[in-house]
């Protein structure tokens, strides 16, 4: 088991998990993932290793409420436990002293981009970071970022904070004025990437994203992270999740992201409703008897839903 250190909601869905992991703190580097489960019922789910502490023995996981296993990760507290985090996992990003550089985060993605301006300063590098979201809301780690970077752009869709627009507009604009940039990191959503790699094209300028992939084993045995590139088919896990942005075939990689959207719904829809139907009566069992270690185990609700339809994690 592994122990929830700390927790904070950093944006409307975005919540930051601090967890106990002494092993896995000692290894990762940045770029790498892990794989976790909430519980002996629960998918595996591929998160990127947002910050670590090899001294505390801990890693920081940050993560988007989407689907059930999302949204029932996002309702453990301090205290608490994953079942399994297993990594780290993945090809780490490749660090040196390139010179002047720049990274673009969109979302969720400022969490993963993170270790990766800080490794790239600390290997002595310029670094220009382009941060964005819808709305000044979903911004997160604002300070973070600053403190490893040497200019910092934000960019919100309505123009709630920083300057109006998207990233890609204003890495346009820095790559037009700025001809000594030397290489470029893109992570959030896939069409974003897309976008960035579109951009950054016509200046042939290296380009490398982070693939986020539909993902089982995170080991390289199931095949259900494949990705399509110029010259061939690579596994995000074990060749990934990072990759040359102008090489990936980025209509597959959006079309194989869809595959499984009704399955999602479905899953997270049967257990919101027997989740909400059961917690009441949980609630009310335990005002009149002590908490004991069956409670403990399962505290969000159903074991016989979890248990009859494993099938739907």
């Amino acid at each position: 088991m592994y122990k929830i250190l700390d927790k904070q909601v950093l944006s409307k869905n975005a919540k930051m998990m601090v967890v106990e992991a002494q092993l896995v703190a000692q290894k990762a580097r940045a770029g790498q993932f892990l794989i976790v489960r909430v519980d002996e019922y629960g998918e595996r789910i591929p998160l990127t290793i947002a910050d670590s502490d090899a001294a505390a023995g801990s890693v920081t996981l940050i993560f988007q409420e989407v689907g059930k296993s999302t949204k029932h990760m996002g309702r453990l507290e301090i205290g608490e436990a994953l079942t399994n985090v297993v990594g780290p996992l993945g090809v780490p990003t490749e660090i040196a002293p390139y010179g002047k550089v720049v990274v673009v985060a969109g979302g969720i993605g400022i969490a993963p981009i993170y270790p990766i301006v800080h490794s790239l300063k600390e290997a002595g590098n310029t670094i220009i970071a382009i941060i964005g979201a819808r709305t000044k809301e979903l911004l997160f780690w604002e300070d973070r970022i600053q403190s490893c970077s040497d200019q910092l752009i934000i960019c919100t869709d309505d123009g709630s904070y920083g300057r109006k627009g998207f990233v890609t507009q204003a890495l346009k604009e820095l790559l037009e004025s700025d001809k000594g940039i030397a290489r470029a990191w893109a992570i959030g959503p896939a069409i974003m990437m897309k976008m960035v790699a579109e951009t950054t094209r016509p200046y042939q300028l290296p380009t490398v994203v982070s693939l986020n992939t539909i993902m089982i084993d995170g080991t390289g045995m199931c095949g259900g992270c494949r990705v399509e590139l110029d010259q061939g088919w690579k596994f995000a896990c074990v060749d990934g999740p990072e990759f040359d942005g102008h090489q990936v075939h980025w209509e597959s990689v959006l079309e194989r992201l869809k595959y499984y959207q009704a399955e999602e719904h479905l899953s997270t829809q049967y257990w919101e409703s027997h989740s909400c139907q059961l917690e009441p009566l949980l609630e009310e069992t335990q005002k009149h008897e002590p908490q004991n270690d069956h409670s403990r185990q399962n505290p969000h609700g159903c074991a016989a839903t979890t248990g009859a339809h494993p099938q739907l994690q």
